[in-house]
């Protein structure tokens, strides 16, 4: 069903866009591990505010946190034909996961690569992904606000798709 809205360039679209948000391993501890790396907000506040960013963007979200790579390969894979895109923060498997890799391909939907903290101002091994070069692109280093930049991406570059531009 079509959802339309305004957006705030006062353009009226009737496209609903369904993105998938998945975050990986540790991520289920961000507000209480290293708060001065990965900020304050717990998982359940980062979930709160897309749910709310996506009601005012017309879009519709599913959320998914795994500590497991085969959890997150599964889900990944559930979303080929289902999503319209896929934002993921694949934590430390986004330096060590060609499984990962592999099923964000297979799913055949653009994806965004997330992370809270500018993983290239830490350790070298944190600077190599093997998302990057498959992923529409990449929003690192702002907290929390990371997923939502990534979302707002996601979702417009789905209508843009649609529109055909």
């Amino acid at each position: 069903m079509a959802v339309k809205r305004k957006l705030a360039l006062s353009k009226t679209r009737t496209w609903s866009s369904t993105v998938l948000i998945v975050h990986g391993p540790n991520l289920n501890l961000i507000g209480t591990r290293e708060p001065a790396v990965y900020g304050s907000d717990t998982l359940d506040d980062v979930n709160r505010s897309l749910t709310e960013l996506a009601a005012e963007l017309g879009a519709t979200i599913e959320l998914f946190q795994s500590n497991s790579e085969g959890a997150l390969v599964d889900r990944i894979q559930a979303a080929r034909g289902r999503a319209d895109a896929l934002v993921i923060n694949a934590g430390a498997y986004t330096h060590t996961s060609v499984a990962i890799r592999d099923a964000i391909l297979a799913a055949d939907v653009p994806a965004i690569e997330v992370h809270l903290s500018n993983v290239h101002k830490r350790e070298s091994f944190r600077h190599r992904s093997l998302l990057a070069d498959i992923v529409v692109g990449q929003v690192i280093g702002f907290g929390a606000d990371s997923y939502r930049l990534g979302l707002r991406a996601a979702v417009e570059l789905v209508q843009r798709r649609r529109a055909g531009a």
